[in-house]
């Protein structure tokens, strides 16, 4: 069986434990970093928060609490709960405390959790069936998300910057319509591209209807490369990275503008940075490392004038995204 997109987070931070004195585990700050709550350590209760993280890192607006009962206000109770249904338990005979994580499995005494600050660690254990409050999962206000309008805003751009029809022998992408390249829009439709239906994919990627090119943005370049996990204004400059470079390399190039470890990976650290840097700084740095990438192509001949103008009103774009310092309103 499939489990939600939010398990594959919550299994990555699997392990992952408190540090002895004062030191702090960065992955679990960045959690609390990721709802909101900056200057937390790992001696803060972060079940919540590390609930919190995995479902925002999936694209699923959480409650941004630090609360573990505010889950039972969240989404929609089920009765029959599968796997990565969110677990509410009791905790002690104080209603204002509770724990809260990812059911993994149940037997007919108890539930195992998939959870943060368990043993003071990301950990599967086991928990009495008569703690559980409830159990949740998202209801149409999650799964609408939050971050809609900045996709929008986000694809808006993009597809302004692609225009439409193209199909120029010099291009390595091949035919392209509104940003999708014919081998894309073969590999959604699960079709090999050959030589006896070439031209009729041709035809059908020139009429491709605009919720398919939505639904592709989405779901191959903003939703793997982090963006709903980003400030507006990266997300817009990653996300165009992404289509535009691949978001392998957008992934690197990420990393690399905001200083940490470049491994291709866009973990917590790399999120945590990303909300802590000078937003203009670092789509600055972003920017000139894109110059670069486009300078050392072998096409820049041809496309080269076209791609940096794409960089500069990416930047501008980009730019105007980010709120003035004093505003109270930002969600920068």
């Amino acid at each position: 069986m499939q489990q939600p997109s939010w398990m594959a987070e919550a299994w990555r931070e699997l392990g992952q434990p408190e540090l002895s004195g004062a030191a702090h585990n960065p992955r679990i700050v960045a959690m609390f970093d990721e709802l909101g709550h900056p200057d937390q350590g790992d001696e803060t209760a972060w079940c919540a928060a590390f609930v919190g993280a995995c479902l925002e890192r999936a694209g699923v607006t959480s409650t941004r609490s630090l609360r573990a009962r505010s889950y039972l206000d969240w989404g929609a109770p089920t009765d029959a709960p599968e796997i990565g249904a969110i677990a509410v338990l009791s905790r002690g005979n104080d209603p204002a405390l509770g724990h809260v994580g990812f059911l993994v499995g149940m037997t007919t005494t108890h539930v195992l959790i998939l959870g943060g600050n368990q043993s003071n660690a990301v950990t599967v254990a086991p928990f009495e069936r008569r703690f559980v409050l409830g159990f949740q999962m998202p209801g149409a206000q999650q799964t609408t998300r939050a971050g809609d309008h900045k996709f929008e805003l986000a694809l808006n751009h993009v597809l302004a910057m692609e225009g439409g029809w193209t199909d120029d022998p010099h291009d390595p992408g091949g035919p392209t319509n509104k940003g999708i390249t014919l081998a894309v829009y073969a590999r959604e439709r699960g079709i090999e591209v050959t030589s006896a239906n070439l031209a009729e994919l041709k035809a059908d990627l020139r009429g491709i209807p605009d919720p398919l090119v939505r639904s592709i943005y989405e779901t191959r370049y903003w939703q793997p490369a982090r963006c709903p996990a980003l400030r507006p204004s990266l997300a817009l400059m990653h996300f165009d990275a992404g289509v535009n470079h691949g978001v392998g390399a957008a992934a690197r190039f990420l990393q690399e503008a905001l200083g940490v470890e470049i491994d291709g990976e866009i973990g917590p650290m790399t999120l945590g940075a990303a909300r802590t840097a000078d937003p203009r700084l670092a789509l600055a740095r972003y920017a000139a490392i894109r110059r670069k990438r486009y300078r050392a192509l072998p096409h820049f001949w041809r496309f080269g004038r076209g791609w940096l103008r794409r960089i500069d009103a990416t930047f501008t774009a980009a730019a105007s995204l980010i709120p003035p310092a004093n505003d109270p309103s930002s969600t920068e």
